[in-house]
C-alpha cells in the first residue's frame, strides 16, 4: 500500500526521515506560510511540491497530513483534512479549547481515517524501558508519577526565529497561546509517558496552583504552575510547568513510584536515569540507586536493532518511531499510540487547569472523553 504525505509546517520536517524509512512511503507536499523558506526547505529535502494554502494541498491526491502549525491551527486543520479523507498525524496540544476537543473527537469517530497525536516524549527510550518493567511488574502497584517542563521559552514569544537576524518585535503566536494562558498551557509532555505506565487508567479530576509572577510579569503565564491529577483509581500524577524561570533547560524529567520499586530521570550535572527495585536485596535502610542503563534488556527489540542515523533523530529517535506506529496503524489498523481519546484527555488538563489556578486551585472534574455519547456529557462542573 503506497502511501504519499504532506506535512503543513516546518516543524513537521523532524518526521522526514521517518517517512522515507519506510518502503512505499514518499512525502510528496510541503506547506507553509512564509514563500522563502518553503521554497528553500522544499529544495533542500526534495519535495517536489509546494503550498502556501493547506486547503490546496489537501485537494491533491495525498494520504495523510503531518500537522505541524502552531498549536491554536491544530483542530481547524485536523478536522479539514479528515473531511477530506486524509490520515492525520498532528502535533500536540491537540487542541486550545474544550469545545475543539469535543469537535476533534466527534470528527474522528466520524471518520475511517486515522488520527495520532504526535506526543514523542512517549518515545523517550529511558521512557520506554520503564513502560516495559511496569508492563512486566517489577515496580508493583505504580500509584505515584510526576512528569515536568521546564524550557525557557521567552525569547520565542517575539521575533522572528527562521531569521533571528531581524529585530522585528513583534509578538509571535507563542506570546499568546502559549505564555499568553494561565496553568499548566502545555501538559502533553510532561503527562503523556506517565499515562502510558497507569495502564487502563484515566484522570478523574485536576487542581492547579500557581506561583505568581516574579521573573516576566509582562506575560499571563506565570513563573511556575504545578497541577495535580486525580485518576480514577485514586492514584496520583503532578506536573510542573515552566517556561519563564531564569534556569536551564529540563524538558523531560519523570519519576514513578510502586510498590515495589522506584524511578528518576535526571536532574543534570552528571546525573543519570536511575532506579530501585526491592527485588534488588537492599535492607530498607541501606537502600541505593542503580542506573537505569543496567536494565536494557527492557528497551523494546526495535530501538536495539535501530540504525546509528535512527538513533540520531530529533527528540532522541522519538520522531521516527512515531512515523512508523502512524503508518503501521494505517496500513495494518493498528490502535493509534496515541488516540483521540488520549489526546482530548491530555490536552484538557492544561485546559482545565486555567480554570482552576484562576478560581484557587479549585477541583475540576475531567469528562469522560472516552465514554461520552451525549451533550450533556460535555458539560464542565465548577
Amino acid at each position: 500500500m503506497a502511501i504519499k504525505v504532506g506535512i503543513a509546517g516546518a516543524r513537521g520536517l523532524s518526521a522526514l526521515m521517518g517517512f522515507r524509512s519506510i518502503e512505499g512511503v514518499e512525502v510528496t507536499a510541503l506547506c507553509d506560510l512564509d514563500a522563502d523558506y518553503l521554497d528553500a526547505q522544499a529544495r533542500k529535502y526534495g519535495i517536489p511540491h509546494t503550498y502556501r494554502i493547506f486547503e490546496d494541498m489537501l485537494a491533491t491526491d495525498i494520504d495523510a497530513v503531518v500537522i505541524a502549525t502552531p498549536m491554536q491551527l491544530h483542530v481547524g486543520q485536523t478536522i479539514a483534512a479528515l473531511q477530506a479523507g486524509k490520515h492525520v498525524l498532528c502535533e500536540v496540544t491537540a487542541g486550545v479549547t474544550m469545545d475543539e476537543l469535543w469537535w476533534l473527537k466527534e470528527t474522528v469517530e466520524a471518520s475511517d481515517k486515522v488520527y495520532m497525536m504526535a506526543e514523542n516524549c512517549c518515545y523517550i527510550p529511558e521512557n520506554q524501558i520503564v513502560n516495559r518493567m511496569v508492563e512486566e511488574g517489577l515496580f508493583g502497584t505504580v500509584y505515584f508519577g510526576e512528569g515536568e517542563y521546564i524550557h525557557d521559552i521567552k525569547a520565542l514569544a517575539i521575533g522572528n526565529r527562521r531569521n533571528p537576524e531581524k529585530t522585528s518585535r513583534t509578538k509571535t503566536w507563542r506570546h499568546y497561546w502559549q505564555l499568553g494562558k494561565r496553568g499548566a498551557f502545555y501538559p502533553t509532555h510532561s503527562l503523556g509517558p506517565v499515562m502510558k505506565w497507569f495502564k487502563g487508567d484515566r484522570i478523574q479530576s485536576i487542581a492547579c496552583m500557581g506561583t505568581g509572577w516574579h521573573t516576566a510579569p509582562e506575560f499571563r503565564q506565570e513563573d511556575t504552575s504545578i497541577t495535580l491529577c486525580q485518576l480514577e483509581s485514586g492514584k496520583l500524577i503532578k506536573l510542573r510547568i515552566d517556561c519563564i524561570s531564569n534556569r536551564p533547560i529540563n524538558a523531560a524529567y519523570y519519576t514513578l513510584q510502586g510498590t515495589e520499586g522506584c524511578y528518576e530521570a535526571p536532574r543534570g550535572l552528571g546525573d543519570t536515569h536511575k532506579i530501585w527495585l526491592r527485588s534488588m536485596g537492599d535492607k530498607a535502610d541501606q537502600a541505593s540507586w542503580r542506573p537505569l542503563s543496567d536494565y536494557t534488556r527492557y528497551l523494546p527489540d526495535r530501538y536495539k536493532q535501530a540504525s546509528a542515523e535512527q538513533q540520531q533523530a530529533e527528540h532522541g529517535g522519538s520522531d521516527f518511531y512515531i512515523v512508523h506506529d502512524f503508518i503501521d496503524a494505517i496500513r495494518n489498523g493498528t490502535p493509534p499510540a496515541v488516540d483521540v481519546y488520549d489526546a482530548c484527555e491530555w490536552t484538557a488538563v492544561g485546559l482545565l487547569s486555567e480554570l482552576s489556578v484562576m478560581n484557587g486551585g479549585r477541583v475540576m472534574e475531567m469528562p469522560d472523553f472516552r465514554g461520552a455519547n451525549a451533550y450533556k456529557d460535555q458539560i464542565i462542573k465548577l
